[in-house]
């Protein structure tokens, strides 16, 4: 891993403790319902990419094959461990999603929620969850970026310095953009708050 890597996985590492308090203000702005609408369009062998405390284990449908990777050893922890207490059949596995070490056409669904803020080269995760993905499969992701007005744009440009430092999130980036960089080529947004929190849908071309 990388000297980059490793400093963000050294911050999500020491915030794992106090992560969901963090999250809340999210959650209270409809975050958990975002969440849930994403669990009614998992399909076939799904992966989770950045699967963190593990919030979304209790939303998991049942009858589906999933696998959930994160790089922090202590927020997969968590995950482990909320998944025996809610009884989820769940294959977690500490992994960067930038080397990733699953086979070509995998996955016939990935999904993120709020996780490519994180990844220190969003534009190689996203390349090798294209390779993972199936032909015709599909990554869905909830992701806030950086808003295209230009004063707010600008002021998250100003801010962000302080949220990486503190735990590692970036809240400006142009996560479409990374995805177009990345090769992919049908690119659906829904703006889910202003232009800050979108749904992305992208179907794998390959």
């Amino acid at each position: 891993m990388d000297k980059h890597s490793e400093k963000i996985v050294k911050r999500y590492n020491r915030a794992a403790v106090v992560y969901d308090i963090l999250e809340m203000p999210m959650e209270a702005m409809s975050l958990k319902r975002w969440r849930q609408d994403i669990m009614k369009e998992l399909k076939g062998k799904v992966l989770e990419v950045g699967v963190g405390t593990g919030k979304n284990i209790e939303l998991y449908p049942e009858g589906i094959d999933i696998t959930a990777i994160d790089f922090s050893p202590k927020m997969l922890e968590r995950a482990k461990r909320r998944a025996q207490q809610l009884g989820k059949n769940v294959e977690l596995a500490q992994m960067n999603v930038q080397r990733m070490e699953f086979k070509e056409n995998t996955f016939d669904t990935v999904f993120t929620t709020c996780v490519f803020c994180s990844v220190p080269d969003p534009v190689e995760g996203l390349r090798e969850i294209r390779r993972v993905c199936k032909p015709g499969g599909r990554l869905i992701m909830i992701e806030h970026v950086r808003s295209e007005k230009k004063l707010l744009g600008m002021l998250m440009d100003i801010l962000n310095p302080i949220t990486v430092n503190t735990y590692g999130a970036n809240i400006n980036r142009k996560t479409v953009e990374n995805l177009k960089k990345a090769g992919y080529t049908t690119v659906e947004t829904i703006n889910l708050f202003s232009d800050i929190v979108k749904k992305i849908i992208v179907t794998n071309v390959k």
